[in-house]
C-alpha cells in the first residue's frame, strides 16, 4: 500500500519474521470431501434478485418488473420503510396467504435456491414455502420443508431444487395470518443435468471475514454503513455495460462491477462467516464458488480455514492472493498480510508449501515493465488486454521455490527474471490455480467508506485492470 498509509499503522517490526520462523510444517493429509469445483452450477441470469428495481406500494395483486424479470406480487408489495428488513433500499413484504411468483422461465433450470427472510416491524412469527413449476406455471410442487420466520433480522433458507429448465419459482406465505414477512436477495443457481455449469459465467467470492476493513482499508466489493453485505447493493442484476464502479462503494467495486459485466456473479464473505470447504450446510462454502479472492487479510486463518482454502485449490478452485508490504499490520494484532499468507502456506494440515513460493518480508515502491515475454500466457495477454506494467506503492516481493509449479510473471524493474524479486506470479496445485500479487494498491479503485483515504490504483496504469481481470478469468478457467 502507498506510503501515505504507512504512518497510520501501529506496527510490530519484527514479529512477522519471528512468527514465520516458528511455524511448524505438517505433511498429514486430512479427510476432506472432494468436490469438483470446476463443475459447480452458477447463478441464473438476473439473479440474485434484490427487489431494488420496480415500484409496488399496494398489496393488491399486480405485476412488477424487477431486475430478474416480471413477477406477480399477490397480497404483497415492495417495502422501503425502516420497518422493512432489507439490504439496499427495498424488499418484498407479504401478508396473509400472499405470494411472489415469477412470470418467466429459467431456461437453465434451478439448482440451489437461497432466500433471505425476516419479520416486518414487530409482527409475530409466520411460515412460508418455496414452490417450483416445470410447465410455465400451470402447476407447482413444493420444494423442501416449510420455513418459520421468527426474527426481524434477515437470515437465509436454502432449497435444493435441481430441476432442468424451464423452471419458474414461487414463494408462498402459508400461515394465513396478517403477520408480515419480508423477502430479499433470492439467489438461484442454474442447473444442468449431469452437473454442467449452466449459463451466466462463474461465481467469485471476495473475503471480508479477516479484517479486510481494518484501519484505512476497504478491501471488499461493497461496504454499507461499515458492514459488508453478502450481496453488494444495489443488486448486481441492475448492472449494464455503462454502469460506473461507484454503483457499489468499496475499494474493490471496480473489480466486482467489471466481473459482473463479463457475465459472472460476485459476493462478499461477510465478517463472522465461516470459511469452509465441503460443508453442505454453509451456503457460502467454497465448493459453491469458482474463485476465492482474498485481498490483504489482517487476521490469521484458523487451522480449519487453512485446510478449507488449500483443499479448495487442490480440488479445482481458483485462489487470488493479495498481500501488502512487510510491517503493515492494520489492526495491530501482531500479524500483517505477508505473515498471514506465509503461515497458510507453511503451517497447514494438507501440504507444506503447496503453491511453490513464499512472500519475502520486503517493502518496495516502483513501476516496472519487467514482464515475462510469453505471448501465449493468458494472464499477461488475455481477453482483457495486454499487461505491460505494474506499479507497487509499498508492496512486498515473492520468492519461487526452485523446481516448483509457480510461474513468475512480473519482476522488479532491475531484477533478472529468476526466482526472486517477483511482484506477481501464478501457480497450480492439484487441479486448481493460484495467482498472487504482493501489493493491494493496483486493485484499489479509490472509493471507500467515509473517512477512509484510498487511491485510484485500478486506473493509475491501464495494465492494472487488465492484469486483475485476466487473472480472474484464468483462475475461473475461462481462458
Amino acid at each position: 500500500m502507498r506510503m501515505t498509509f504507512f504512518g497510520r499503522y501501529l506496527i510490530a517490526p519484527f514479529l512477522g519474521a519471528v512468527l514465520l520462523a516458528s511455524c511448524s510444517k505438517s505433511e498429514t493429509s486430512p479427510e476432506v470431501p472432494t468436490v469438483d469445483v470446476a463443475t459447480q452450477n452458477v447463478s441464473a441470469p438476473g439473479f440474485p434478485e434484490g427487489f431494488e428495481t420496480g415500484t409496488k406500494t399496494a398489496y393488491a395483486t399486480g405485476s412488477v418488473t424487477l431486475g430478474s424479470g416480471s413477477w406477480t406480487l399477490n397480497d404483497a408489495l415492495l417495502g422501503n420503510t425502516a420497518s422493512d428488513p432489507k439490504t439496499g433500499t427495498q424488499s418484498a413484504r407479504v401478508r396473509n396467504s400472499g405470494s411472489l411468483s415469477m412470470n418467466f422461465d429459467l431456461t437453465g433450470g434451478a439448482g440451489v435456491v437461497i432466500v433471505a427472510h425476516a419479520l416486518y416491524g414487530s409482527d409475530a412469527s409466520g411460515t412460508w414455502e418455496l414452490w417450483a413449476s416445470s410447465n410455465s406455471g400451470s402447476s407447482y410442487a413444493k420444494v423442501g420443508s416449510t420455513i418459520t420466520t421468527s426474527s426481524t433480522t434477515l437470515s437465509t433458507a436454502s432449497f435444493t431444487v435441481n430441476l432442468a429448465g424451464p423452471v419458474r419459482l414461487q414463494v408462498r406465505k402459508t400461515d394465513g395470518s396478517t403477520n408480515r414477512i419480508n423477502f430479499d436477495n433470492i439467489t438461484v443457481e442454474s442447473y444442468a443435468s449431469g452437473g454442467g455449469t449452466g449459463t451466466g459465467g462463474k461465481k467469485f467470492l471476495f473475503d471480508a471475514s479477516h479484517a479486510e476493513l481494518a484501519g484505512n482499508a476497504d478491501w471488499a466489493l461493497d461496504v454499507d454503513g461499515g458492514v459488508t453485505p453478502r450481496y453488494p447493493t444495489p443488486a448486481a442484476s441492475g448492472i449494464t455495460a455503462s454502469t460506473s464502479e461507484t454503483y457499489w462503494t468499496a475499494a474493490l467495486s471496480s473489480w466486482g462491477v467489471a466481473l459482473v459485466k463479463l457475465g459472472n456473479t460476485v459476493e462478499n464473505l461477510p465478517a463472522g462467516t465461516a470459511i469452509t470447504y465441503g460443508n453442505a450446510s454453509n451456503p457460502q462454502d467454497l465448493a459453491n464458488y469458482s474463485v476465492f479472492v482474498v485481498d490483504e487479510p489482517n487476521t490469521l486463518f484458523t487451522a480449519t480455514e487453512k485446510t478449507a482454502i488449500v483443499s479448495f485449490v487442490q480440488h479445482g478452485g481458483g485462489l487470488f492472493m493479495i498481500s501488502d508490504h512487510t510491517v503493515s499490520d492494520r489492526n495491530n494484532d501482531g500479524y500483517d498480510s505477508p505473515a498471514i499468507w506465509n503461515d497458510l502456506m507453511t503451517n497447514n494440515s494438507v501440504q507444506a508449501n503447496p503453491f511453490g513460493y513464499s512472500i519475502a518480508l520486503t517493502n518496495i515502491s516502483e513501476t516496472t515493465s519487467n514482464v515475462l515475454a510469453s505471448p501465449t500466457n493468458t494472464i499477461l495477454h488475455g481477453s482483457q488486454g495486454d499487461v505491460t506494467q505494474l506499479k507497487f506503492s509499498n508492496g512486498a516481493t515473492l520468492t519461487k521455490t526452485s523446481g516448483s509449479a509457480a510461474v513468475p510473471l512480473i519482476w522488479q524493474s532491475t531484477a533478472s527474471q529468476g526466482n526472486t524479486n517477483i511482484m506477481c506470479l501464478s501457480s497450480t496445485y492439484g487441479t486448481g490455480r493460484v495467482v498472487c500479487i504482493t501489493d493491494s494498491s493496483p486493485a484499489d479503485d479509490g472509493t471507500g467508506s467515509p473517512g477512509n483515504t484510498v487511491y485510484p490504483g485500478w486506473t493509475e496504469l491501464a495494465s492494472h485492470a487488465k492484469l486483475h481481470l485476466n487473472a480472474s478469468l484464468w483462475l475461473a478457467k475461462l481462458q
